[in-house]
């Protein structure tokens, strides 16, 4: 069989990959950055904020509260290749990432805890404590 014969046996993918240098597939299965999840949930006691995190160095991760909007910034820095290494695939993705939420009124920003476990960061917002109700007594006269 000629080259020429088994240039037209390839796929149309192949064909755009080695002419173009599109990748069809690299393109419809990568995100286009760095967005890792976060869930936000509320209990009786206080706000939980989750965000998956792996690969994330603690060195690497900030998080602040300023003006009741707390902000969790990352970076997740790209493998280096030594000389002669090379990717055959290469999907993970890398770069800097921030995320701000504003507090509620009734959390209380005096009471924050982090934890990095396992790539999980975990926030616990503690909640005020409510006002409670009290009765008045009147004055007789």
């Amino acid at each position: 069989m000629s080259q020429l014969t088994r240039r037209f046996v390839q796929d149309p993918f192949s064909i755009a990959q080695d002419l173009l240098g599109w990748d069809a597939f690299q393109r419809a299965t990568r995100p286009a950055g760095w967005a890792p999840a976060f869930e936000v949930k509320e209990t009786k006691e206080a706000f939980i904020v989750r965000a998956d995190l792996p690969g994330v160095a603690e060195a690497d991760l900030e998080v602040s509260l300023h003006h009741n909007v707390l902000t969790v910034a990352a970076t997740r820095n790209e493998e280096q290749t030594k000389e002669g290494e090379l990717f055959s695939v290469y999907e993970r993705q890398f770069g800097s990432v921030t995320r701000r939420f504003s507090l509620p009124e009734n959390a209380d920003p005096e009471k924050i805890e982090a934890k990095l476990n396992q790539g999980v960061l975990t926030l616990t917002v503690a909640k005020k404590q409510a006002a409670q109700p009290r009765k008045i007594a009147l004055n007789k006269g």
